[in-house]
């Protein structure tokens, strides 16, 4: 697999939108060179915890990489806060010394870490990680969609059923067969005749 960037279900890699918190000239300067525009897109730097929430205010970034300390706040929490996002992972680079420390207080939930001072090596490992996480959240996220308009189409069908029940006189069976043989019969899904159903009432 190659480093950065989640992949899709067809084989292309999806591009992964970026937000790179961070005080250090060199540490970006590094970090640049792991993040072609080809799937990395777009990659915003800021400086302070401050302006990262206002970044993350306008938009949610797939990746958020937070090089701890920053001028106005160590970053820890602004790093776990991002990760209740559906799709969101980061990275939290710390201090060698106090990594452990808070690498068991980010790591339940789901913030990635690296103590410092690190490598390219290591970062580009990093991203491999997230680049994996990422792409596991997506098709979480697709699951629960999934899920969730199937239980949709589920009630949808049933309010459309006591619509029958109670305004033509068909039992639940009956009712049931008749929507089934309209989405059949017309090629469209039970969801749409239970909705001209229930708009008909």
């Amino acid at each position: 697999m190659e480093q950065g960037g989640a992949h899709r279900p067809d084989g292309m890699e999806r591009v992964c939108s970026v937000l790179v918190v961070s005080a250090a000239e060199k540490f970006e300067e590094v970090l640049s060179t792991l993040l072609p525009a080809s799937r990395y897109s777009p990659v915003k730097h800021v400086s302070s915890v401050s302006a990262a929430k206002r970044a993350w205010g306008v938009r949610e970034y797939d990746f958020v990489i937070v090089n701890s300390p920053l001028p106005d706040d160590p970053g820890v929490r602004f790093s776990i806060d991002v990760c209740a996002a559906r799709r969101t992972v980061a990275l939290l680079l710390v201090a060698h010394d106090i990594h452990p420390e808070v690498q068991a207080k980010v790591s339940p939930f789901g913030v990635f870490t690296l103590p410092k001072p690190t490598s390219r090596p290591l970062l580009a490992l990093a991203l491999s990680w997230m680049a994996s996480a990422s792409s596991r959240l997506g098709k979480l996220e697709e699951h629960a969609l999934s899920i969730e308009e199937k239980m949709a189409e589920i009630r949808l069908v049933n309010k459309a059923k006591w619509v029958l029940i109670s305004t033509i006189g068909m039992d639940e069976p009956a009712a049931h067969r008749f929507i089934e043989k309209q989405a059949m019969n017309r090629c469209i899904t039970r969801r749409e005749v239970a909705e001209e159903i229930i708009a008909g009432t």
